[in-house]
């Protein structure tokens, strides 16, 4: 295309500022640049939904492109083709004229060719004595080399969106059927938990996976059903590991009756409490002791769920954080403190939810009371009474978050 020259179509075609646009954009090919027609073709396939292209608009580009003699696209070498409308139908499929003409328009609309219409609206060329094409009237296939960074990076994008799509679709597909087959074994060997309850949420989950999902969706579909698993996980060990500590409990009890039958009625005055004595003399049990149902070591202790998540089912602790923020578990934990504070929950209550539960879920509790405050009357009795179901071991902290999670995931925002 020459330089600073603007050409307007032929006939009853109106002149568009967009097409003065592409004109302006096609002249800024930097020198030198070049590319391979087919490659560059591949790129826009690529970016095509982001170009705002169809695919039989993306054949007859291809069947342009086919007109142009070189492989690589050059401004120097001429970037304009002038097929005729019955030659270019052959090469596009054997499309009819009427839809080539539409077709042809979308590529000019979206700024992907130019016309370069002659005074009569014929294509053709005009060569000099040594047989070289001096001026041509066609398509202009400028604006592709001039959008060659913009076209590269829409159609990388594409290909990066469209891999991340499959890796959540196919991690959904596993997620789920660990949950289902989790939920099977656990109901089928008559594991101790609301199994319907559970089956409900994860039914839940599964609904509100649109039947076309996009990334979106997906991810906050996976992002549920993840916690969904990890919480039934959590209560399986911590179910095995009380079971095995009950069990361990007792063989030791059968192991000492066996042993010494008349030690029960021999040490029993050791623990009478004589006249005046101090309730520190009675005999007291270690630190180390076990609660009954709770599992002993580490392992013992619920599970926390990532910081991102717990920020996500509840905002609003955010506020209440150093600076307004919560940016790390230390930040989460003051925040919890300020609340509880504010909700009128005893330190005592907090220190046993601290306790029973670990500093880092009892502030995810405190977090999710402060979610739900419209609807709790008491928040110290409720953190209370969680603490007591969490030390008989049965209180679970991943429903009170998915719920929460689902309620302030955007997509659900907007449906609401």
């Amino acid at each position: 295309m020459e330089r600073g020259n603007v050409t307007t179509p032929f006939g009853r075609r109106p002149m568009t500022l967009g097409m003065l646009a592409s004109q302006q954009l096609a002249e800024k090919i930097e020198p030198g640049v070049t590319r391979s027609k087919w490659k560059l073709f591949r790129a826009v396939c690529e970016a095509r939904p982001a170009l705002g292209v169809s695919d039989r608009a993306l054949t007859v580009l291809d069947a342009l492109l086919t007109f142009y003699p070189a492989d690589e696209l050059s401004q120097e070498a001429g970037l304009i083709v002038f097929p005729s409308n019955a030659q270019l139908s052959l090469r596009a499929r054997g499309m009819t004229p009427a839809t080539l003409r539409r077709h042809l328009a979308v590529l000019v609309e979206a700024g992907l060719i130019l016309r370069k219409d002659s005074a009569n609206g014929k294509r053709y060329a005009r060569r000099d004595r040594e047989g070289e094409v001096s001026e041509a009237f066609g398509f202009s296939l400028a604006p592709l080399l001039a959008r060659i960074t913009e076209i590269e990076a829409l159609a990388a994008q594409a290909v990066a969106d469209r891999e991340l799509l499959r890796i959540t679709r196919e991690r959904m597909t596993i997620c789920r059927r660990d949950v289902a087959k989790l939920i099977a074994a656990a109901i089928e060997e008559g594991a101790t938990g609301d199994w319907g309850k559970i089956t409900c949420m994860f039914r839940e989950i599964v609904a509100s996976i649109p039947r076309v999902a996009g990334i979106e969706h997906l991810s906050s579909a996976l992002d549920e059903m993840t916690m969904l698993r990890d919480e039934i996980v959590n209560m399986l060990e911590m179910q095995q590991k009380t079971q095995k500590m009950h069990a361990n409990e007792s063989q030791i009890e059968r192991h000492i009756q066996n042993s010494n039958p008349e030690s029960t009625y021999e040490l029993e005055p050791a623990f009478e409490t004589k006249q005046g004595a101090k309730p520190a003399d009675r005999a007291e049990p270690s630190s180390g002791a076990l609660k009954p149902g709770r599992p002993a070591g580490e392992g013992g202790e619920l599970k926390s769920f990532p910081l991102g998540l717990v920020l996500q089912a509840c905002p609003q602790i955010s506020d209440y954080g150093p600076g307004g923020q919560v940016s790390s578990w230390r930040d989460l934990m003051s925040a919890a403190v300020v609340v509880r504070s504010m909700l009128g929950v005893s330190p005592s209550a907090y220190q046993d939810a601290c306790s029973t539960m670990g500093p880092e879920n009892a502030a995810t509790v405190m977090a999710c009371i402060l979610e739900r405050g419209g609807h709790i009357n008491s928040a110290g009795g409720y953190l209370r009474d969680l603490t007591r179901r969490t030390d008989d071991g049965q209180f679970a902290i991943g429903p009170m978050l998915m719920s929460l999670v689902r309620a302030n995931t955007p997509v659900n925002r907007r449906a609401g």
